[in-house]
């Protein structure tokens, strides 16, 4: 009895001690599910115009604790205007396609530009052309910037160059650098001296408004690569050449050389300009329609 007397209270504080133990873990569940919960909520808000595939380790993302900073403005009041298209006649449209493609097929990139001068009004009014690309929300989330100052151009090429090597030697690897070795370019990138324009091609992540809230810029990424297809096309059109470009690791020193905001992330380069008389580019065959288009 005096046993039992002794292991009563013992038996009771283990009892406690237990319960502790329980109610503690109970509560550490239901704050780790609570915080679970609010991370799942954030990663499945709906964002469907941010592509994963799209973003590299230089992407500017929204900031969770940051939401007021943000200021979207509705323009439900916006007016709506009647549409008209000019309709051709079938055949001349089949010959206009047709005349289209054969203009387009005709563009190659090309490494060897020529320093020789194009007329500035040319410049503005391909890049006009490209400002008329469709963008998410109409927020046309482009910045084009032109740089034909030689000093400004050479310091670009410096940039790019010496991230260029190190790309080829150790960030693309064997099986990349093999790949190009038949197109027979390397590190080297004359052109960004001798082009007497260079057009680099910025997307805005987001916008600013002039009291500095942010606004949002769907489908950034995809709305400039619209712009940038475009711009090739404004540049064939002209009888201009030039080689697509997109600097790897370059981004951001190029950002703060040309002095642009943060909110600005580089999507391409495009040296333009007329051909070398030296000029030559690789045999490459295109896809024929029946490897490129599928009828349903």
């Amino acid at each position: 009895m005096a046993i039992f007397s002794f292991l009563t209270p013992v038996l009771a504080a283990v009892i406690c001690v237990l319960i502790v133990i329980i109610l503690q873990s109970r509560k550490k569940s239901k704050a780790s599910s609570a915080q679970s919960n609010k991370n799942n909520n954030i990663k499945q808000e709906s964002r469907p115009w941010v592509d994963e595939d799209l973003q590299d380790n230089t992407d500017i993302v929204a900031d969770e604790d940051g939401k007021d900073d943000w200021q979207d403005e509705e323009e439900e009041n916006l007016q709506h205007v009647p549409f008209t298209v000019v309709r051709y006649p079938e055949m001349e449209m089949v010959n206009r396609s047709k005349e289209f493609f054969e203009l387009l097929n005709q563009r190659r990139s090309v490494r060897f530009i020529s320093n020789e001068p194009v007329p500035r009004e040319v410049i503005n009014n391909i890049i006009r052309a490209a400002g008329t690309s469709p963008s998410g929300a109409h927020t046309e989330p482009w910045t084009f910037v032109v740089v034909e100052d030689p000093e400004a151009k050479h310091k670009i090429r410096e940039i790019i160059e010496e991230e260029e090597e190190i790309n080829y030697h150790k960030r693309m690897g064997e099986k990349w650098v093999n790949d190009l070795r038949k197109l027979r370019t390397n590190w080297v990138k004359e052109y960004l001296d001798t082009a007497p324009f260079l057009i680099l091609i910025f997307k805005q992540v987001y916008g600013l408004h002039s009291d500095n809230r942010k606004k949002t810029h769907y489908y950034n990424e995809i709305s400039v690569s619209i712009a940038c297809g475009i711009l090739l096309a404004a540049i064939q059109n002209v009888g201009l050449v030039t080689v697509t470009t997109t600097p790897l690791n370059c981004g951001p020193r190029l950002r703060v050389l040309l002095e642009r905001p943060v909110n600005e992330k580089l999507l391409m380069l495009l040296p333009v300009g007329y051909p070398s008389k030296d000029a030559t580019v690789p045999d490459l065959k295109r896809k024929p329609l029946e490897d490129i288009m599928v009828v349903v």
